[in-house]
């Protein structure tokens, strides 16, 4: 439930606090990596689902800390093979074999279009494209599912803002919990960072 503040009629100096409306979330940092994964498997056994952890390397067991499953992307990327590699063999078959056949029947002679008395459907000849094919429907799925399982390009987040974030990307080690989680309170979840040995929590406007 969102609350809207009614200002007060007295006179005095502006807050410069961020608003409820206005704060996108808190940023603690952690001193190493084996606290960051402490915290971060705390943060999800408390129950928090809008969150995430920021580090300059990929950190040992930070993933089953964070409850993170395995990605579908494999899935998905031996699916579009899979169709790819049908798609290369019906193209050839239809141009090569039922394609020239049915045109040669219709339009010229009335006999299949042989060359050099090789079989119409040849499954051997048709592997090279095939499995270019194949392999073209497997990257393009790969490089464009990473992307969209990632949800990027992202080109700009509230975290850039942090005057601090950017040591990320050189020796910071960061938990980030977005307003929008529905345990989120502001007091209540900063000291649940602090108490999990957070150096610094800090609150990130919109």
């Amino acid at each position: 439930m969102t609350t809207i503040a009614t200002p007060s009629s007295t006179s005095g100096p502006a807050s410069t606090e961020p608003s409820v409306a206005q704060t996108w979330g808190l940023v603690a940092r952690f001193a190493n990596p084996a606290d960051l994964v402490h915290a971060a498997h705390e943060v999800r056994k408390t129950g928090y689902r809008y969150w995430d952890c920021h580090s300059p390397f990929p950190v040992h067991g930070i993933d089953p800390a964070m409850g993170i499953n395995r990605t579908i992307l494999p899935v998905v990327v031996f699916a579009a093979g899979a169709t790819g590699c049908t798609l290369g063999f019906l193209l050839q078959a239809f141009t090569n074999s039922f394609g020239s056949s049915i045109w040669a029947l219709v339009w010229v002679t009335g006999y299949p279009f042989m060359i050099s008395g090789k079989p119409l459907l040849s499954v051997p000849a048709f592997v090279p494209v095939m499995f270019e094919v194949t392999i073209l429907f497997s990257a393009l799925t790969a490089a464009f599912g990473m992307l969209a399982f990632n949800q990027l390009p992202e080109l700009y987040h509230p975290l850039l803002k942090h005057p601090g974030f950017g040591r990320a990307t050189d020796d910071g080690f960061f938990i980030s919990i977005e307003a929008r989680d529905p345990q989120f309170l502001r007091s209540k979840t900063g000291e649940f960072l602090k108490s999990l040995g957070a150096s610094s929590v800090e609150v990130v406007e919109s």
